[in-house]
């Protein structure tokens, strides 16, 4: 059995994208999915499988057979002599986290929200930021994909190798995936060190405070000078969480609660936003804290918004973040949110944004339902200029003529696509734009 069949609609997390499949199903096991995808292309059908929503895109979007991940979410081996952790497909990266401390275990990096599946993680090359740790998708050391013919593959650097390279940040355009095989290490504690900022120190320092800790971003408030700071380093102990009722107030009433007040206020006046950019831009004080990897990476995000994000080579990031900054103020763009600034270590992942090359990331956000199509363009053009590769899973308006250009590996990876997927039982009108018919 593949799980109960229905026909009602699918959205994402932003509310951007709504699919209207004409099958769902949700398999236990990767036999059960084969069997589902041979099923659907038999009929004709096109297949995607989704994760929790969390992509902007409509990456996941299909009319004929919608895979839910909701049943494949167990663990299949805890390996500590391997240093590896293999689970479904559809767990949630927060439930990883959390089993992988109940072993007294973790993941070397992570982005800053955990409600993805790890397959939607991994697929649209989620990353967080690290002068030395890559994204999710790097720590991978093995795949189970369901192909368009209903194949199982054993994927990894042994078995299938061209696939597992591909298939590292594939786009749900190689097939299904059923599970994941991640390294992980023993559990560690990060001290976390948040302070203001302004834009000019940060701007004048950011090659230092790269160099210098082993996590740093930072967050800079349009039509202000304000920038808030995280610097992770590892530490020794002992553990310095922080109270709850300084978590509390820190990430649940000011950056969401208060936030969200501000947003929805800017978006009904938007004459509004300069002035509490301001006050929000000062709202945030210094902190510092030690806890468990998780708890350091990621916070809550409960105000709902629309994102582009741009991966630059690195020596370009402050260049393109000073035209960015001159663009908002010149076309008088109502910014509500923040500007956030990370960065990467090169790695070999032909479609990784940060494949082959050093990477710093601009994303910029708007708050849902304001008007955000003209700060977005005017972001993609500046990003563009600089050779920028366009985050797969935010939103953006690249299509495959221009990403064969910035990703130096791009037909390595079609000549995978199809190989495993000559039918294009695997394609949408997002895959037909991004990587070609």
């Amino acid at each position: 059995m593949t799980g109960t069949v229905r026909t009602s609609a699918w959205r994402n997390w932003a509310g951007n994208v709504t699919a209207r499949p004409a099958r769902t199903a949700a398999p236990a096991t990767a036999r059960e999915t084969a069997e589902a995808v041979a099923s659907a292309a038999a009929d004709g059908l096109r297949v995607k499988a989704v994760g929790s929503g969390h992509s902007f895109t409509a990456a996941a979007v299909t009319d004929g057979l919608l895979i839910r991940p909701d049943r494949l979410t167990g663990v299949r081996a805890v390996d500590r002599a391997a240093g590896t952790v293999t689970v479904g497909a559809g767990m949630r990266l927060g439930t990883l986290n959390r089993l992988l401390s109940a072993h007294g275990l973790s993941l070397t990096n992570m982005g800053d929200i955990m409600e993805q599946t790890v397959s939607g993680a991994v697929a649209t090359g989620t990353h967080g930021t690290g002068r030395d740790s890559a994204a999710i998708a790097a720590q991978l050391r093995g795949i189970e994909l369901v192909t368009a013919d209903g194949t199982v593959l054993e994927c990894s650097a042994a078995r299938h190798p061209e696939v597992f390279a591909a298939a590292r940040v594939g786009l749900g355009a190689l097939g299904v995936i059923t599970a994941l095989t991640f390294a992980v290490e023993p559990e560690f504690l990060l001290t976390a060190r948040e302070e203001p900022m302004s834009l000019g120190r940060v701007m004048a320092e950011f090659d230092w405070l790269v160099a210098e800790n082993e996590h740093f971003e930072f967050y800079w408030f349009p039509h202000t000078e304000h920038c808030t700071t995280k610097r992770n380093n590892r530490a020794a102990g002992p553990a310095a969480p922080l109270g709850r009722a300084a978590a509390w107030l820190d990430d649940e009433l000011l950056s969401n609660g208060l936030f969200g007040a501000v947003c929805a206020l800017g978006r009904a006046v938007p004459a509004t936003v300069p002035g509490m950019a301001r006050l929000t831009g000062r709202a945030l004080s210094a902190r510092t804290y030690t806890d468990i990897p998780y708890r350091v990476f990621t916070s809550p995000r409960r105000v709902r918004f629309l994102e582009t994000e741009y991966a630059l080579p690195r020596e370009a990031a402050l260049s393109a973040l000073r035209e960015l900054r001159s663009v908002v103020e010149r076309r008088r763009l109502r910014v509500s949110f923040p500007v956030e600034v990370r960065t990467a270590p090169a790695d070999d992942i032909p479609l990784s944004t940060a494949s082959g090359r050093e990477t710093a990331y601009i994303a910029v956000h708007m708050y849902r339902g304001a008007p955000y199509r003209e700060y977005f363009s005017a972001a993609e053009q500046v990003m563009v200029a600089h050779g920028g590769r366009p985050h797969w899973g935010k939103l953006h308006s690249r299509d495959a003529a221009y990403l064969s250009g910035v990703y130096p590996r791009f037909a390595e990876f079609t000549a995978v696509r199809d190989r495993l997927d000559p039918g294009r039982v695997f394609a949408n009108a997002y895959l037909r734009r991004v990587l070609g018919e």
